[in-house]
């Protein structure tokens, strides 16, 4: 079963005619690709539609309806066949979550927006200042999960990848006439192998802004609260903060109510659940209150570096190596090299260009822009024992 959007792509439903549609490609050396999830209405969220664009042909496929499309999945790990994204990184883990597929040879415009200097680097202003195509965002928030879709939702959902492989030459024109197509490979490069770890669901509460603010009591509360509404949110199909947002555990947690009229006076508790679910919120509170004080939670030790009194000042140095070096590019110095990288080169302190190998944070094309400056800012600090710089092994 197929059907035409208004923007010209095929609204394909059917096993039979996501099969009729990839094998009328032919051979193709590129693809444009988007993905629709739902994380902002669903507990766990799960492709509930794919774009994709061919120079000639375009599609939108509806995975809810069919099985795993195999061909398509061919296509994207085949490295002869170059495939253009938008902000790669959630696809990329949407699409190995669901179906395993790992792509290969990677394409992502947001990435070589931002590596042109470009601010403005969203799809709907890269489509405007190339095009002039407007992008209509009603359909931002819009919940993909549900069926049928409208047509306004597909007329929306067509046009993520209507123009990507035009935008993507575009793009690419520019990268080599400033010589920066290497700095985007090396990017795209590492897109690969983007996958998400395995949670960690024991330890999650204590990553919620917001957690180191609290006593070890209040975080128990907290654990207790947070695998309430996530139990809750699991078995409704909602996002968790369509349930109780993580503010307002956090302030639970804080003021520990025993009551459902203490519950209710807390900002932002929702009322039904207040209704529906407060003898089970209270319930939660009272097994955190009820924690021996010996098992009460704590936030592991993380890595501990030996005190280093010229830490900030080298920090500082390459910052504005970093800062000089971004104005000349003209590019956001974040994008040209984060803080924590430069953190990293504080702390290795290196000395001559083939240290920087040792310093995995660093793109090749970074070390290359960066790294003579970067010792030359260091030099003054070359006397300061390694020992300073290396994490502390005996943190007390």
């Amino acid at each position: 079963m197929s059907q035409k959007s208004s923007a010209g792509s095929a609204y394909l439903q059917s096993d039979e005619a996501v099969s009729s549609f990839l094998s009328g490609l032919g051979r193709v050396s590129r693809l444009g690709l988007d993905t629709e999830g739902a994380s902002f209405h669903r507990f766990v969220d799960r492709i509930y539609l794919i774009q994709l664009s061919t120079d000639r042909q375009h599609a939108i496929i509806d995975p809810l309806a069919i099985a795993a499309p195999a061909g398509l999945g061919a296509l994207l790990e085949d490295p002869a066949v170059e495939v253009v994204f938008h902000d790669a990184d959630y696809d990329l883990r949407l699409l190995r979550q669901d179906y395993g597929w790992q792509a290969r040879n990677v394409f992502d415009t947001r990435v070589a927006a931002q590596l042109l200097g470009i601010t403005a680097f969203g799809l709907a202003a890269l489509l405007e200042r190339y095009f002039g195509v407007k992008l209509d965002k009603k359909h931002q928030r819009a919940d993909w999960s549900m069926r049928p879709l409208t047509a306004g939702m597909l007329e929306y959902a067509a046009q993520d990848t209507l123009h990507l492989l035009d935008l993507r030459d575009r793009l690419a024109d520019e990268l080599r006439r400033r010589e920066r197509w290497a700095w985007a490979a090396e990017e795209f490069a590492r897109l690969a192998d983007v996958h998400w770890e395995p949670a960690e669901p024991e330890g999650a509460f204590l990553r919620i802004k917001g957690a180191r603010d609290l006593t070890r009591r209040e975080l128990a509360l907290l654990r207790e609260l947070v695998q309430w509404r996530d139990a809750l949110a699991r078995t409704l199909d909602k996002s968790t903060f369509r349930v109780a947002g993580n503010e307002v555990l956090i302030e639970a947690s804080r003021l520990a109510p025993r009551s459902r009229d203490a519950l209710g006076t807390i900002k932002g508790m929702p009322r039904g659940i207040v209704e529906r679910q407060g003898g089970e919120v209270l319930a939660a509170i009272e097994r955190g209150l009820a924690v021996p004080e010996g098992d009460l939670p704590k936030f592991p030790k993380g890595k501990r570096y030996a005190r280093d009194p010229e830490f900030d000042a080298k920090v500082g140095a390459v910052k504005a190596v970093r800062d000089a070096v971004a104005k000349r590019l003209e590019l956001d110095p974040g994008v040209l090299c984060s803080r924590d990288r430069l953190e990293a080169v504080a702390r290795a302190l290196p000395r001559e260009m083939d240290a920087f190998a040792a310093i995995t944070e660093l793109r090749k094309w970074q070390v290359a822009e960066l790294g003579a400056g970067f010792i030359e800012a260091l030099r003054p600090y070359s006397a300061v024992p390694a020992s300073a710089n290396q994490p502390d092994q005996n943190p007390r």
